[in-house]
């Protein structure tokens, strides 16, 4: 059976997006600017529309204010010949991604422009496959935070003309204060320009709102640097002691396997450390803490901006009333009231099939829950004992910390 053919580009698409930088109709090629002018309709950016202007002999469409995530008025005119405008590259951070939600791909037609990524590499001779980017445009500038290693180069994408001089303060606040910053204004436009400065004298002033920021990291000796590894140190923490220790953590983060796309439920989540490292692990991994304490709550959020996973979802109330209606999970791991009644019964029940649940018990009454859990439905059972050498006088010895008692179970 021959194998079926698909065109890379379809050739009856109703809907274009075109790419366009900051030299406008000049960087535009022929088929782009034919695909502009034979629009009956014509949406972007006010800024977009002013670029390509001398082009449009359709309806100019800017977009609405506050913006339709839902592209209601691009979606209405199915069947018409319709032009979309767009920065650069459209499916990267762009309208294009969008766009793709909303219709079939079949029929779009993409005409993408450098990058603002792709142009800055290029103006500043770095390997672009050798780079860390990160869109902070409209986004929590903590999610730099994990990218921050001595000697990793960067490109993030901001917001607008005061988000440089934020993430230099925070680069400061947190000790990577040394890191040489450039300031990529206006790319591909005539008003392009690079200004230099280290994070912690930055003075760059007037800054043009359209720009990206590149950052050579450089480590002072109190920088604070998220390991790559699970397991990470207990006192990156803020916790009032309810922690899962980071020894305790790393073989509960193995158990639970994240896996690209999924989504964990941390049930009596304490500090947030095991959805946090959960997230860390991969950009599109997502988390719910569950806590009934609003204090920890509270805390939970705090760590979660600190390691640069702003995005844990943070649910207060007390499982297993507060699970319904929750998102389905792919994983569960139970460290806080899972003794409770139904807190066991919810999760098994809420996990499809192939999902994870990991608990671990401290009391003696959660053990018995589990071992009871696994008799009946298998998995693997661990007793976890961890020591640590401490003084005795005036000599060393090991002092245990509590055992834990480990449940890993997979549904069938």
């Amino acid at each position: 059976m021959p194998a079926e053919q698909t065109p890379l580009a379809a050739r009856n698409a109703w809907l274009t997006v075109v790419g366009i930088g900051e030299d406008g109709v000049a960087g535009l090629g022929d088929e782009a600017k034919r695909t502009i002018g034979a629009a009956e309709f014509v949406f972007g950016g006010k800024r977009h529309l002013e670029l390509a202007h001398s082009l449009v002999r359709g309806k100019a469409r800017p977009w609405p204010t506050p913006f339709d995530a839902g592209m209601a008025e691009v979606v209405a005119l199915a069947g018409r010949t319709v032009c979309v405008l767009a920065s650069g590259d459209p499916f990267l951070y762009g309208v294009g991604v969008t766009l793709a939600k909303k219709l079939p791909i079949a029929e779009m037609r993409i005409i993408p422009a450098p990058s603002s990524f792709s142009l800055a590499a290029s103006r500043l001779g770095w390997a672009l496959q050798d780079v860390e980017t990160v869109s902070l445009h409209g986004r929590p500038l903590d999610l730099v935070r994990p990218l921050l290693h001595h000697g990793t180069r960067i490109l993030a994408l901001t917001s607008d003309a005061e988000s440089p001089a934020a993430i230099a303060g925070l680069l400061t606040d947190i000790g990577f204060g040394p890191s040489r910053l450039t300031v990529l204004e206006a790319l591909g436009g005539p008003n392009e320009a690079a200004r230099t400065a280290r994070a912690n004298t930055f003075d760059i002033e007037n800054i043009n709102p359209l720009n990206i920021l590149a950052i050579e990291v450089e480590s002072s000796s109190q920088a604070r640097v998220l390991p790559l590894s699970v397991g990470l140190a207990d006192d990156l923490f803020e916790h009032d002691g309810q922690i899962t220790k980071r020894e305790v953590r790393a073989l509960t983060l193995s158990a639970l396997a994240p896996r690209r796309g999924e989504l964990l439920w941390d049930i009596g989540a304490g500090s947030g450390s095991i959805g946090i490292e959960w997230m860390l692990s991969h950009p599109s991994l997502r988390a719910i803490a569950i806590e009934a304490d609003a204090e920890r709550g509270a805390r939970i959020r705090r760590n979660a901006a600190a390691f640069g996973v702003p995005g844990l979802s943070v649910v207060q109330g007390t499982a297993p009333q507060v699970l319904t209606g929750l998102e389905t999970p792919d994983a569960i791991f139970i460290g806080g009231g899972g003794s409770d009644p139904g807190v066991l019964d919810a999760a098994v029940s809420a996990l499809l099939p192939c999902g994870r649940l990991v608990a671990n018990a401290v009391t003696l009454e959660m053990e018995a829950l589990l071992i009871a859990r696994h008799a009946a439905l298998g998995g693997d059972l661990t007793r976890i004992a961890v020591s640590r050498a401490a003084p005795i006088g005036s000599m060393q010895g090991w002092r245990a910390a509590m055992p834990i008692t480990h449940w890993n179970w997979v549904k069938p």
